[in-house]
Parts: C-alpha cells; structure tokens; sequence
C-alpha cells in the first residue's frame, strides 16, 4: 500500500466520520463530529494495518514456505476488536433514567461508523460511501418521516395542586422537556372560595409518548414538595 493510497482512505474516513457526526453534533448530542471522525479514521487505521499485515506475512511465507506454521495472519482478529471494543464507547452515551432510555441512536451511529471505517481501511470505498450516505439519510429524516406519519404521541391532562408562591409553568417547563413531553394548553383553576388559600390548581394539556405511563408521570411530578396533588384527568 502506497502512501496515495493512504492518504486517500484517511481522507475518505475523515468525511464520512464528519458527514455521520454533523447531525449528532447539531442536534447537541453527547458524541459528535468530531467523536465520529476519531471513531471513523480510527477503524480505518486498524483496516489498513490488518490489510498490510496481511500482505507482509504472505510475502514472508512466499519467500520462506518453512514460515507457513508459525506465521499466520487472522484477516478479521484486529477488525473484530474495533467492533467490540466500540461497544464500550458507545454504552457510554445511552442514559437510563426512571424507566427513560435515551443515546440509543448515537450509540448505534457509533457502531456504525467504526464498521464504515474498517470497509474504508480495507479499501472498500463504494461500500463504505454508500452505506455512510444511507446512514445519514436515515439519521436525518427518518425522525421526521416518524412525526408525520406514525402517530407516536397521544394527549393527555393533569391537574396539579401547587403552592402559589411557585412559578409552575417556569418549575415544569424544564421537566417536560427533559421528559420529550409536550405542552399543548396550560389553564389556571380559579376558585372563588380558596382566595386566601396558599395553593393553586392548574390543568396541563399534553402530548405524551403512546408507551408513556400516567401514573409514573403523576408519581414524578409528586416528588416535587411544592407539589400538593396531581391528578390524571
């Protein structure tokens, strides 16, 4: 392998590891361009070295067939422990919380892009293009091909007893986020008889996810101690 060559494949993993990193980078995600980039020219790196060991031992067994038992080259060992060993860099980006998963897609992007760059270290650049540019179109618009046209949210309403002297909607607004759920509508319960009373009723319309559970969202939300009550309406 000559250093054109070498060339060329390192600069063919840095624009794809670029290419699959951008959207995880805009979308401000834990691994991003330049994660992918190390993870894409690092698996191209360790193409290229299996490829040429490859050839340097069959060379040596050409030139020396009594080699042939105690050389020996495993065309898939060092490809094999980039795969795996990719593994632990990407469970470091999936978040588990109360009974939430989120980094799955970026994990599953960094897997990938460790097998495109061994497909471009082994020389395989139509491949390794091709299967980089499908990746990034799915990456891309498939989360926008779901919210069209795969009903993935239903509404929901709750009501919450709170203390007055919190601003609620400030207080949940981050944790309705974080939770990907929506706010639709917010109405302020005013009741003539609790005037001098130190809590307040409000009513959230939402948009969950279809496989979200109320209840635990209702025990979530209890956690808070300026929280008196909530209920599913």
């Amino acid at each position: 392998m000559n250093w054109h060559q070498v060339l060329l494949r390192l600069g063919v993993a840095i624009g794809i590891g670029m290419l699959l990193g951008y959207e995880r980078e805009y979308s401000n995600r834990p691994a991003g361009l330049r994660t992918h980039i190390l993870v894409c020219v690092g698996a191209c790196v360790i193409g290229m070295l299996q490829t040429n060991l490859g050839f340097f031992v069959g060379n040596k067994i050409l030139n020396c067939p009594a080699l042939s038992t105690a050389m020996k080259s495993d065309m898939g060992r060092l490809g094999a422990q980039v795969i795996s060993g990719v593994g632990f860099l990407g469970a470091g980006t999936i978040i588990h919380d109360k009974g939430s998963v989120r980094g799955l897609t970026t994990a599953a992007g960094i897997w990938t892009t460790a097998c495109i760059g061994l497909a471009v270290g082994f020389g395989f650049h139509f491949l390794s293009i091709a299967s980089a540019i499908g990746v990034f179109l799915v990456i891309v618009f498939m989360k926008k091909f779901e919210m069209c046209f795969l009903d993935t949210t239903i509404p929901a309403r709750i009501e919450i007893t709170y203390d007055k002297s919190i601003d609620l909607n400030v207080q949940l607004k981050e944790y309705f986020k974080y939770k990907n759920i929506e706010i639709k509508d917010i109405r302020y319960i005013i009741e003539n008889n609790n005037k001098h009373e130190k809590y307040r009723k409000c009513e959230y319309s939402l948009l969950v996810s279809r496989h979200a559970k109320l209840n635990r969202l209702k025990k979530g939300l209890e956690k808070y101690n300026w929280i008196i009550e909530v209920k599913v309406i």
